[in-house]
């Protein structure tokens, strides 16, 4: 059998159990990864597993079954089972079920990938975060750590109402750190980010990464904080580095626009979304500065597909609009629900998991400014950059980050080094306050955004640049 006839297999068994709509895909998923600690590699992991989900839809029920057994027999009692679950669940009343239209589709998609990151030697690999981190402990770093991930994603999508659909989907980055511990005090510095830096590309991207020429520099920021002075307390206006606000959009924006949030279907774990449909179209999210968009189309972002897990195509959309809100991340049934006429932000960190409302690439479009020119233009205030603490209430609306390191800015010149910077805020009030945007935008990959119940990892991404906010708490309240 193929990987094809696996699925339709479960579909055809699916629907003669009495399901209205039934969809599968089989997946194969292969990952890597490697951590190395001050020069000596301590852990690689390498994993493959390959399996067939199946939904099935009786009535107004949803059902869902899964297995690693890619034998005929074998799909077709999931097929079954998972109209056997629906079936069982609409004893149950339930919202009815419906599913926004779309055209069938039959395609092949892969990711850009110039260097296949899972046939580059190991020790090469190794060699590259072991003189990275030994660089970065030689320096001063009392823990130099590096790592890289490596995902390998294979895709063969079934519907009955016709859609045939195989992904590539290869996904791969890394990242160091460097702490310095001194007297009561515990200080950070990362490289690219927080987290490393991901994209769904070859091992082209972790080569220009380059690593170990950045080590030193971590290093030696990561021990200049042990003494810095400490963020002061009060209102100023705030400039955040590109990578603190793609996390900021994350948190703040993209789980606020989640349709699934907005309709209380997500609730328990995660949370909701402050934002009501009523007044999608009318809320000002932010100041005219804010335009954000919603594309799985970006090539080399963690958060491109060419279709989702219900074999929508991927298009951008806008989810804000000169400051305004004005769309959401929706599957086809959610937004069915709440009349709207798209989908295609539906994803399953893998065939195991049942397919929800995800994040694919939520971004900013590019300011006017530069950073150079928004530090020229503040008279007095913070930059902060990297981040190292978050924390957000259950509707998205309601923040307080840390970064790593902040900087005064006075007359518009950077200044002293500052230490534990932290910044609160309302999300539109926030958002609001935004008066200058960088046009210096970079896809920013996250690699473990967690949501459901049970819980999934998604990978998404976020373009965006620096951006000066005013009026901004920040430091500890005396």
């Amino acid at each position: 059998m193929s990987d094809f006839d696996e699925a339709h297999a479960a579909i055809e068994a699916a629907l003669a159990a009495g399901a209205r709509y039934a969809d599968a895909r089989v997946m194969h998923r292969r990952y890597e990864s490697m951590h190395a600690r001050n020069g000596e590699i301590e852990e690689l992991a390498q994993r493959e597993d390959a399996g067939l989900g199946v939904r099935a839809l009786v009535g107004d029920s949803w059902g869902f079954y899964a297995i690693s057994d890619l034998s005929d027999i074998a799909a077709r009692k999931a097929g079954r089972t998972a109209a056997e679950i629906a079936e069982a669940s609409a004893t149950v009343p339930g919202r009815p079920v419906e599913f926004t239209p779309a055209a069938a589709s039959i395609d092949s998609w892969a990711s850009g990938c110039d260097v296949d990151p899972l046939s580059v030697p190991l020790s090469d690999k190794g060699d590259l975060l072991s003189d990275a981190t030994k660089t970065a402990h030689a320096a001063g770093a009392d823990l130099a750590e590096g790592v890289y991930q490596i995902w390998d994603t294979r895709k063969w999508f079934v519907s009955s109402e016709g859609h045939r659909i195989d992904q590539h989907i290869r996904e791969c980055g890394g990242g160091i750190w460097a702490t310095a511990i001194g007297d009561g005090e515990t200080q950070r510095r990362s490289y690219p980010s927080h987290r490393g830096q991901y994209g769904t590309r070859g091992w082209e991207l972790v080569t220009e990464l380059d690593l170990a020429a950045h080590a030193e520099r971590v290093a030696d920021e990561a021990r200049a904080l042990l003494s810095a002075p400490l963020c002061p307390s009060g209102e100023t206006t705030l400039i955040l580095g590109g990578e603190q606000l793609a996390l900021q959009i994350h948190e703040s924006i993209g789980h606020a626009i989640e349709l699934d949030r907005i309709l209380g279907w997500e609730a328990a774990f995660a949370g909701t979304s402050w934002l009501d449909l009523a007044k999608l179209g009318e809320l000002r999210y932010g100041s005219d500065l804010l335009n954000v968009v919603i594309d799985p189309t970006i090539p080399g972002a963690l958060g491109s597909f060419g279709y989702d897990d219900e074999g929508s195509p991927a298009v951008p959309r806008d989810a804000v609009r000169d400051g305004i809100w004005v769309g959401v991340l929706a599957g086809r049934d959610s937004a069915s629900v709440a009349g709207l006429p798209y989908g295609g932000s539906v994803r399953a960190d893998g065939w195991q998991s049942l397919p929800m409302v995800r994040m694919t690439n939520v971004g900013l479009e590019p300011g006017p400014h530069t950073l150079d020119e928004i530090i020229a233009a503040t008279d007095d205030g913070i930059l902060m950059e990297t981040n190292r603490s978050w924390s957000i209430d259950d509707k998205r609306l309601n923040f307080q980050f840390g970064t790593e390191v902040g900087y005064e800015v006075k007359k518009g010149r950077l200044g002293r080094l500052l230490r534990n910077p932290t910044y609160t805020g309302i999300g539109p009030v926030f958002w609001g306050s935004m008066d200058m945007l960088s046009s210096e935008i970079i896809a920013y990959g996250t690699p473990n955004c967690g949501k459901g119940q049970p819980g999934q990892i998604g990978h998404t991404g976020h373009p965006a640049a620096p951006a000066r906010f005013q009026n901004v708490r920040v430091g500890v309240r005396g």
